[in-house]
């Protein structure tokens, strides 16, 4: 009996040990793929970073030359309040003073942001990873099964923890804490869907679609905020505390600072984290919980056009369903920016400079097309660059071995990616003229005006990727600076130099202005000139393996 017991008691710490050793070999090699995940978003990750704390901090100074009294502050507080619509957008006003107008005017659209960046950077850095087959390379090494997923969550938690910095110095002069309270919400918001994108990826088998389904719960999460804050006024909405997004409106910074709500976030990532890695317990690298259905390449997908068709048609429907409902909420916004802007010259000069020298209702329609417009190029830069997956990924090859031209494999992703951007545009217009309920004619002549400098943004995409497929991923970042000059410099009132940079300040302010033809015909060019170009570059280089 004793020695039984001996024998048992001597065990249970070399039980323990042994457990101790299986967890650290699921996470060996974590440091190591975390600087590897780093070096590869050394120029990505601190732009979104700089961008979106940018965004945030500048936007204090904008709201003090917009409003600069404490009786502007409070008259523009109370009627955004009171319109359900302005509501749905940006969330409740909590408080009049600077700091709160900031939570309330960028804080939504910081966290919405910031949760794009930690999908991308998870999704990136393990179902892509296995998707290209370098995860398996490197797992052939001292690499633990757990060790990717760890170094992608950190790598975002690197990221969010900077934005959340940048937040926070940049406006401590208006509150410490309250800048604090705000930077926190943001970075927990963006941490939050990275573990979402976590679950995504060991769910599928495809980085693209662990994106799309990441992406989804990120929209119905925004949608749901918006529901709710259209129907209180007070953020309460059952509706609202359902969302993460409206977590984060609701840690009221820089109007009370309530703490306690940022324990919703961290809950969802604990919980969020636990099935993430439980998951990729269960699985072999590569593979997914929702494997692809196999079949042979026959009827419908017998030729090349098909199967882009059949790759990208999932990606065009959720785009065209967001483009849509988006249209809905904003175009009911349309009659109240009258009443928003008021007397206030300097909020009707912004208008103006983003939608044009026409009447507030026309000048505020116009620049929410040209905002559906510059999302439409990030539409068209991902759809383009499918062919540069499909090609690292190997699978373009089988399909090139046969009877099946470079030129005419390209062509099937370019129709996609072409004409999606037609159907969001018809989508967004459509839904606006919906709860608009006028000027059916101009409303859609506005969208489609967007097309020109969308597809120029679409054949830089092009370009890149066929004549130098190692820097294609740079088609982003000029799609990204192009949103970003039309969305903030309007607001900083930057030199017509600077707004000229993006494609989309080139084109006619519509409805309400002019139609003006020669600048949508060279950008029509340009766009043909630099399709043309990359095809060029694609049938002359040699495939890129991985």
């Amino acid at each position: 009996m004793n020695t039984t017991t001996g024998t048992t008691t001597a065990s249970a710490p070399a039980s323990r040990d042994t457990r101790g050793d299986r967890g650290a070999r699921h996470l060996a090699g974590t440091g190591a793929l975390l600087r590897l995940a780093l070096r590869r978003d050394r120029v990505m990750l601190p732009v979104w970073v700089l961008v979106l704390g940018t965004m945030v901090v500048s936007g204090a100074g904008s709201i003090e030359a917009l409003y600069g009294t404490a009786a502007e502050r409070a008259e523009v507080a109370s009627s955004m309040t009171a319109n359900s619509s302005l509501r749905s957008m940006y969330g409740p006003v909590f408080g009049d003073s600077t700091g709160a107008l900031v939570a309330w005017r960028f804080g939504v659209f910081a966290a919405v942001l910031a949760a794009v960046m930690s999908l991308v950077v998870v999704v990136r850095h393990t179902r892509e990873e296995e998707e290209t087959g370098r995860q398996e390379l490197l797992s052939a090494a001292m690499v633990g099964r757990r060790a990717p997923l760890t170094a992608a969550l950190l790598a975002a938690l690197v990221g969010n923890t900077a934005l959340t910095l940048v937040i926070t110095a940049g406006l401590a002069g208006r509150g410490a804490g309250s800048a604090l309270a705000l930077g926190l919400a943001v970075g927990l918001t963006g941490m939050v869907f990275a573990t979402t994108a976590a679950i995504t990826a060991q769910l599928t088998e495809g980085a693209r679609l662990a994106k799309g389904l990441a992406a989804a719960v990120l929209g119905a999460a925004f949608v749901l905020r918006a529901a709710g804050d259209a129907g209180s006024a007070d953020g309460g909405s059952v509706l609202t505390w359902l969302s993460p997004v409206g977590w984060a409106e609701n840690v009221r910074a820089f109007a009370g600072d309530r703490w306690w709500v940022l324990l919703l976030p961290v809950a969802a990532i604990l919980v969020q984290g636990a099935a993430a890695y439980g998951l990729t317990g269960r699985r072999d690298i590569g593979m997914s919980f929702l494997p692809s259905r196999p079949g042979p390449a026959e009827g419908r997908l017998a030729t090349a056009r098909a199967l882009a068709w059949r790759l990208q048609r999932g990606g065009l429907a959720g785009w065209t369903v967001g483009f849509l409902v988006a249209g809905l909420v904003f175009g009911g916004m349309v009659e109240g920016a009258a009443d928003l802007v008021g007397d206030n010259e300097r909020a009707r000069a912004i208008f103006q400079r983003m939608g044009g020298a026409q009447a507030v209702s026309e000048a505020f329609l116009a620049a929410l097309l040209g905002m559906f417009g510059m999302v439409a190029s990030l539409y068209a830069v991902g759809s383009v660059l499918r062919l540069h997956g499909e090609e690292t990924s190997q699978r373009a090859e089988p399909v090139l071995a046969g009877a099946v031209g470079r030129l005419r494999w390209a062509a099937g992703h370019l129709v996609v990616a072409f004409a999606g951007a037609v159907v969001l545009l018809f989508a967004a217009g459509l839904g606006m003229y919906l709860s608009y309920g006028r000027d059916f004619g101009a409303v859609m002549g506005a969208a489609a005006v967007q097309l020109p400098a969308v597809w120029l943004l679409g054949g830089v995409a092009v370009l890149l990727y066929g004549a130098a497929p190692k820097v294609a991923v740079a088609a982003w970042g000029v799609a990204g600076l192009s949103l970003a000059i039309g969305w903030i410099g309007p607001a900083l009132d930057l030199p017509r130099a600077v707004l000229d940079l993006s494609p989309f300040g080139h084109l006619p302010k519509l409805p309400g202005a002019d139609m003006a033809w020669p600048p949508v015909l060279v950008l029509l060019a340009g766009a043909a000139l630099l399709v043309a170009a990359g095809l060029a570059g694609l049938r002359r280089r040699d495939l890129v393996t991985g």
